[in-house]
């Protein structure tokens, strides 16, 4: 017979007689509760194990209580603390959610570039449509293009031109 002390949350310490039986219990407790923890981690995504822990400790309490007669013990409670994973599959693991994680900011980026591009159609069909919304986008560019100074052209001498005319046919007709 072996004597251990054990320290239990709301009692004092108490003193425990633990048999060879007991030790063979106990030394058959782990290689099942291995067993039972990857027959549910096994059914599971990396995202979905680490959101339902708590899911697992009641699927291994579960399991455990069919247990109870042959270990001769009662299962009060569990709880997974942390999920370790050795080195090669922690590895293998940052590259996939890595890999899953670019995949989702990509599936934004194309969210919010079609919407943007939505807008700017919508925005195109409202100008086409409407001649003094077309206009005021019109004053709008010019008026960002007078503040930047001065403007360097080069091979574009008909630009001018044309700015000058747009400016100057619009002021015409609406005097």
């Amino acid at each position: 017979m072996y004597s251990a002390v054990i320290a239990l949350a709301g009692l004092s310490n108490l003193e425990v007689q633990i048999t060879n039986d007991h030790i063979n219990k106990l030394l058959r407790f782990k290689p099942l509760l291995q067993l039972l923890l990857r027959e549910y981690v096994g059914t599971l995504k990396l995202d979905d194990l680490l959101k339902r822990k708590q899911d697992a400790a009641s699927f291994v309490l579960s399991r455990l209580r069919e247990q109870e007669e042959a270990f001769g013990m009662q299962f009060l409670s569990t709880g997974v603390k942390d999920v370790v994973f050795p080195g090669g599959m922690k590895d293998i693991l940052n590259t996939v959610l890595l890999a899953e994680k670019k995949v989702q900011a990509n599936l934004i980026t194309r969210r919010e570039e079609t919407a943007s591009t939505r807008s700017l159609l919508n925005t195109a069909k409202l100008m086409d449509e409407n001649e003094t919304l077309f206009r005021l986008k019109e004053l709008e560019f010019l008026e960002k293009i007078c503040e930047i100074g001065s403007i360097s052209l080069t091979g574009g001498g008909d630009l001018l031109e044309r700015l000058n005319a747009l400016v100057g046919d619009k002021r015409g007709a609406s005097n």
